[in-house]
């Protein structure tokens, strides 16, 4: 028998549960606004679900179950109250990428779409063990411009891969060059169909200026909505359009993907890829419209509500798939206020499956294609790169090395070049850190840099540098060069004072440098002086037992206090900084500066 106990057990067990609790919780005015939000919300799920699947290489019925199911299941375990998640733009060529070139020379499409299943099954895997793991963290591993580098080299891949659909013609290419190439000679054969051009074209304005001039206007349903109403009063099949074509009945089956073992490392290597960047829209989508409502973006919760959406879909024929910050910015703007939203969305699909599965029969393909193309240029992002150059260069050089990665190697490639670049970067940051000589500014409290004060004053005999990086393996002998640089001064200091606030850690390799910098100073009479060291960093220093060649007198709790003892010393007075006796820059056995923002 259930006592009262054990029920209250069991319910507050099944809360930790995001859908049973936002069930338990619901409100009963928020529901006629949810299911007009998920009937506006269908007239866009429908178009783009199964345009993305055909930009997957998959049949286009695919992208409805996909987005059925990841509804269905982001609904039960998602966290966030709207965020609405189906086949994406970004991922399409990424799955494409990874699925295609393992499909049979017949092209396969029962295979293609086994093969895309067990790529969302694996990203559901990566994506639930990540949560696990609370690796959220790892969509920090793209960087903000490399990310626009690779969406930009992404937004040009998928027009010109959906220009030849669009004009009515097929190019086989394996690469950007290949496709460009091939398009320029079908052009050029006259391949291209006027009435698939004139749809497709047509199809595009129309999307543009709606989004444009009337935002609240389903763009893409009114697009849809008039090219199979011309396609039917002109009969554009018979012109040499294709024709989406009757849609499979019915719920999609319940089907496990059966592929080949040897299939299995190039799709785990692609689900890798598709799962970070599946991650990082999740993290920064989550984050814009959790802010907007008020709400807290749980990271971890999120990674495993995407993960089962992902596991869903894999096992009724779809494929991986993300949040979309575009179709939830339509439910936000319906109204949306639970994901009962994205319920409604899914049922209506269903229906439409089961008694209407003809009602997108004559949907022209270049309209598909349309759909694409216009949500492409929403990938781009010019004015960032503009941006980029204005304001930092280096970072500027890492855009465009991610958009040449994607648009000359691939779209798989890409992904991975674009993390190699952003943790390079921040190796290329530690590596040569910003460091510079203070010096007493007049007006001013503390200590300043010398390039940007070059009136400061410095006290003879005392070099003030400041080094702002952990001191570790890939910068100590950076870290050496610049300290004997400054000992080598005429004339030569006595004290090289290190403030030594922005150095949060010191690692063997470095102590081992220090230890041998301090002992090669020494003999000069030049001695090595810190300040403001953090008491984990002291600890540390102590440990090596660096303290037995630098006089533990030479520690000193700020930089304050370190000048006072100098003077007290030396009786040294502060003197103008003129240009000549500016610390020389690098010279070409030390290494450069790169450019820094305090450049």
């Amino acid at each position: 028998m259930t006592t009262p106990h054990t029920s209250h057990g069991l319910l507050s067990r099944l809360r930790v549960v995001p859908g049973i609790r936002a069930v338990s919780s619901y409100r009963r005015e928020w529901l006629v606004k949810d299911l007009v939000a998920g009937v506006v919300l269908t007239t866009l799920l429908v178009p783009q679900g199964m345009a993305y699947a055909e930009l997957a290489g998959l049949p286009a019925i695919t992208g409805l179950y996909t987005t059925i199911l990841c509804l269905l299941g982001y609904a039960v375990c998602g966290p966030s109250r709207i965020l609405v998640l189906g086949p994406d733009s970004s991922l399409g060529p990424m799955i494409a990428a990874t699925v295609l070139p393992l499909v049979a020379a017949d092209g396969d499409p029962d295979r293609a779409v086994a093969l895309a299943s067990v790529l969302a099954l694996m990203v559901a895997a990566i994506m639930i063990l990540a949560s696990v793991a609370k690796l959220g963290f790892i969509a920090d591993l793209i960087s903000k411009p490399t990310m626009i580098g690779y969406m930009n080299g992404l937004a040009l891949t998928i027009l010109i891969g959906q220009l030849p659909k669009l004009l009515g013609f097929k190019v086989e290419a394996d690469n950007l060059i290949g496709e460009c190439v091939g398009l320029v000679q079908k052009l050029a054969d006259g391949a291209a169909v006027p009435a698939a051009a004139a749809v497709g074209g047509c199809g595009i304005v129309l999307i543009l200026v709606l989004q444009c001039f009337l935002p609240k206007v389903p763009a893409v349903l009114v697009m849809v909505v008039l090219a199979i109403a011309a396609a039917t009063v002109f009969d554009l099949g018979k012109h040499g359009v294709n024709l989406v074509g009757e849609l499979p009945e019915g719920f999609p089956p319940f089907t496990i993907p059966d592929v080949r073992l040897a299939d299995l490392a190039p799709l785990f290597a692609g689900a890798l890829g598709i799962a970070l960047v599946s991650l990082a829209d999740t993290i920064s989508n989550a984050s814009a419209f959790a802010a907007r409502a008020g709400q807290e973006v749980r990271g971890n919760q999120e990674m495993a509500g995407v993960g089962v959406a992902n596991l869903a879909a894999g096992l009724f024929q779809g494929f991986p798939v993300s949040t979309s910050g575009s179709r939830t910015a339509v439910a936000e703007r319906a109204g949306a206020r639970s994901q009962l939203t994205g319920v409604v969305g899914a049922a209506l699909i269903v229906l439409m499956l089961v008694l209407a599965p003809g009602l997108f029969r004559n949907l022209p393909q270049p309209a598909l294609a349309a759909v694409v193309i216009t949500a492409s240029l929403s990938l781009a992002d010019v004015p960032g790169v503009v941006r980029l150059w204005r304001q930092r260069r280096a970072e500027f050089l890492l855009c465009v090395a991610a958009f040449v990665g994607v648009a000359l190697l691939g779209v798989l490639p890409g992904i991975a070049i674009a993390v190699a670049l952003s943790v390079l970067n921040v190796f290329r940051r530690t590596w040569w850190p910003y460091n510079t000589v203070l010096g007493r500014a007049q007006g001013l409290e503390g200590y300043h840099d010398v390039r940007s004060y070059p009136q400061a004053e410095l006290l003879p005999g005392l070099v003030i540098y400041r080094f702002d990086a952990p001191l570790i393996f890939a910068n100590a002998k950076t870290f050496r060069d610049e300290i004997l640089r400054l000992a080598q001064a005429d004339p030569r200091p006595s004290w090289i004072l290190i403030a030594a606030e922005p150095m949060t850690d010191v690692d063997t390799t470095a102590a081992d440098v220090l230890e041998e910098l301090d002992e090669h100073l020494n003999a000069q009479d030049v001695h090595l002086v810190f300040a403001e060291l953090k008491d984990p960093v002291r600890r540390k220093i102590e440990q090596y037992g660096l303290t037995r060649t630098i006089d533990p007198r030479h520690f000193f709790p700020t930089v304050e206090a370190a000048v006072a003892a100098f003077r007290l010393r030396t009786g040294a007075e502060w003197t103008s900084l003129t240009t000549t006796e500016l610390p020389a820059e690098p010279g070409p056995d030390t290494p450069a500066q790169p450019p820094t923002d305090e450049q």
